[in-house]
């Protein structure tokens, strides 16, 4: 079975969740199945890169995106399947599948009607991917869901679809690579102080994350505990102004801030994990939440909302606490992140043993093992219908 997998990043260009997903599936992939990579950015040795046609240098930055697929869709094929992750590669899968006459996956990650805020990044380039969108899905052969949260806001926001065509695979982590670890060099290095209460943030700078609302909480917050801002890649200048002028009203009020703009190595992102009291997700919306196994991962108990598919990973009062979200009071939402933290911040017994669980958690329930194993399973059934159909 020769599989072509298409993707907007890849490692090492990485910087969302869909990246981690795909950097991690593709190798235990390959040792079940033929898998070529197609991805967007700089050459590699594993994977075919592929990047804008020539003349759209100062397009929209949809319009760009669709020229890398159609050059996708004309690399794939000698493929038998496409599998495609998140709407900058849906349409090369669905124009591919039209193309060869080849079944097409998708893995959905996110959903574009459940982002309207991501109108504010690409203008009127999020009428195009919610379009990509929307065609892809509506004609693929199946579509494998991160959560089962997830497979409902499929259904949801695309009705028309055949709920048996939409499966759900959860997301993995690979707990030999995060665990916890004992150096704190990199936190010095910063200047935090390994011996002090830690609340940590790992993420991107967008509405869907929300880290306005954290910053808001830590205004509540234990004032003796140290918060870890580590987020960058801002969606647009305006939120990236607006994180600025937050993050610097908080430091006004309390001593222990730290932002930390740049993407953080691999060995540095295990120290902040492995020595906060508690890692907060406080997200508006999130598919699964890698972040938050990761930080299970690391023996880290987790404060989180309860959207999504977060109480499919953290288990409310045994690896973390979940806050309920509610989109119309925020300031319930916010008093209720900093009351969490500091149940954990006041009892940080409880707290280390909610992250002893999630580190077995991590461990015996989502391995990248049994995600490749479980999507070449949606691989073989969507081509055992392809072949009764013909």
């Amino acid at each position: 079975m020769r599989i072509g997998l298409l993707t907007r990043e890849y490692p090492p260009e990485i910087y969302g969740g869909a990246g981690v997903h795909v950097g991690f599936l593709v190798p235990r992939l390959r040792e079940l199945v033929d898998v070529d990579v197609h991805c967007f950015g700089g050459p590699r040795e594993d994977a075919f890169s592929h990047n804008p046609g020539p003349g759209l240098e100062h397009a929209n930055a949809a319009l760009r995106t669709l020229s890398v697929d159609v050059l996708m869709a004309a690399a794939t094929e000698s493929v038998e399947l496409l599998h495609s992750h998140t709407w900058y590669a849906n349409m090369a899968g669905h124009l591919g599948k039209l193309l060869h006459g080849v079944p097409h996956v998708i893995t959905a990650h996110s959903l574009e009607p459940r982002r309207p805020w991501k109108a504010e990044q690409l203008g009127g380039g999020y009428r195009l991917s919610s379009w990509v969108e929307r065609t892809a899905y509506e004609a693929a052969d199946a579509i494998i869901a991160v959560s089962d949260g997830m497979r409902t806001d499929v259904l949801d926001c695309y009705p028309v679809l055949d709920p048996a065509r939409v499966h759900v695979v959860r997301n993995g982590i690979d707990t030999s690579a995060y665990h916890p670890v004992v150096e704190t060099d990199a936190l010095e290095h910063y200047g935090i102080d390994p011996d002090l209460p830690i609340v940590a943030f790992i993420g991107r700078i967008t509405r869907q994350k929300g880290v306005g609302h954290l910053v808001a909480a830590a205004h509540r917050m234990d004032p003796d505990a140290q918060l870890v801002l580590c987020a960058g890649a801002p969606d647009t200048p305006e939120i990236a102004e607006e994180t600025r002028r937050a993050v610097a009203e908080l430091a006004e009020s309390r001593a222990g801030v730290f932002w930390i703009q740049q993407m953080l190595r691999p060995a540095e992102v295990l120290q902040v994990l492995s020595h906060a009291t508690a890692f907060v997700c406080p997200s508006v919306y999130e598919p699964l939440g890698i972040v938050n196994l990761e930080a299970m991962a690391c023996a880290t108990a987790v404060v989180a909302s309860d959207v999504g598919g977060i109480p499919e990973v953290v288990d409310d009062g045994r690896t973390g606490l979940l806050v309920h979200y509610d989109e119309h009071d925020s300031e319930a939402y916010r008093e209720g992140l900093a009351n969490a933290v500091n149940a954990l911040l006041r009892d940080t017994e409880r707290a280390k043993a909610m992250g002893a669980a999630g580190r077995e958690r991590a461990v015996r329930e989502f391995s990248w093992a049994t995600v490749a194993e479980q999507t070449v399973d949606v691989y073989r059934s969507v081509l055992s219908e392809s072949v009764l159909s013909d």
